[in-house]
């Protein structure tokens, strides 16, 4: 998606009760189909990626403080419920949602809906942890990511 940049439009919101959002706009390519003009269903991982980054640059959560802070945070888990097809040159919106969680792990919400009438298309859910620079599974949050949690009231 990188190529309609230009294009795309993001909104972010913070509700009372700590939710955090990020909405993201985006066209679907012709490389994002396959030979029936629907969404191979490997670009649904890259639309949530591409809201995953987005709401690291809206929230101050991005990839490179987690690099800064030598703790990466690999994807463990990764699910898809597909509702209705997503078609070459329709516009659309990803939904991400931060997940609030004692446990050392990042989880998010994902809902994609056309724009043109707000259908909803596709749901999902990403759960990520917490590695040392050892690649140890850590089983509490890493200093970093509790003072990023506090500063949006989510401690």
């Amino acid at each position: 998606m990188k190529n309609n940049e230009l294009k795309e439009r993001t909104w972010t919101s913070a509700s009372p009760g700590g939710e955090l959002k990020v909405s993201k706009e985006f066209d679907v390519r012709f490389s994002e189909v396959d030979p029936m003009n629907v969404v191979w269903h490997g670009s649904y991982a890259l639309y949530f990626e591409d809201a995953r980054e987005e709401f690291g640059r809206q929230y101050g959560l991005s990839y490179q403080l987690f690099f800064e802070n030598e703790c990466p945070a690999p994807l463990v888990e990764l699910n898809f419920k597909f509702i209705r097809p997503l078609l070459h040159g329709q516009r659309a919106r990803v939904d991400i949602i931060f997940r609030n969680t004692p446990a050392a792990k990042i989880i998010f919400d994902y809902e994609i809906r056309l724009t043109n009438d707000d259908t909803l298309v596709t749901t999902g859910r990403s759960t990520q942890v917490f590695i040392d620079k050892n690649h140890n599974l850590m089983l509490t949050n890493p200093l970093f990511y509790e003072e990023w949690k506090r500063k949006y009231n989510m401690l």
